[in-house]
């Protein structure tokens, strides 16, 4: 399977998307703002990635954090793990939380958040008048627990 990416600044001297070792699961993104973004605790900003992805049809990415900017900063993705569809074509950008209690500083080529490429299915939905029976039934939150 291969990831197209085009850059919306081709002269912007950040890296494409890349795999930080040969057994991880997700390519590593990075900031692409010439300017300092400056995270306040329990703020939200969607940071810019100069990225636009074409990802092939029967495929999503999912944005999710990084866990070294999770322990260490409590910097994470407020609706992790985000979605791309394959048919969206606008730039990448991350939409990165402080959730900790110190002013976090995001600088031009930081690694920010990880992008997990993923099959996916689109089901047949069939409206039905009865569904199959389980032990669980309608348990919701915390029924399967002991």
């Amino acid at each position: 399977m291969k990831l197209k990416v085009k850059k919306i600044n081709p002269e912007l001297e950040h890296p494409l998307p890349f795999y930080a070792t040969e057994s991880s699961s997700g390519l590593d993104i990075a900031s692409s703002s010439i300017e300092k973004i400056l995270l306040n605790p329990g703020e939200t900003k969607l940071i810019p990635t100069n990225l636009i992805l074409e990802i092939p049809f029967g495929y999503e990415g999912q944005v999710r954090p990084r866990s070294g900017l999770a322990i260490k900063n409590s910097i994470g993705i407020i609706n992790s793990p985000g979605t791309i569809d394959s048919d969206y074509r606008g730039e990448l950008k991350i939409l990165l939380t402080n959730f900790g209690k110190k002013e976090f500083a995001i600088n031009f080529g930081d690694r920010i958040a990880q992008l997990v490429i993923s099959k996916v299915e689109q089901a047949e939905v069939e409206l039905a008048d009865n569904l199959t029976h389980t032990n669980r039934s309608d348990g919701g939150f915390g029924h399967t627990g002991k």
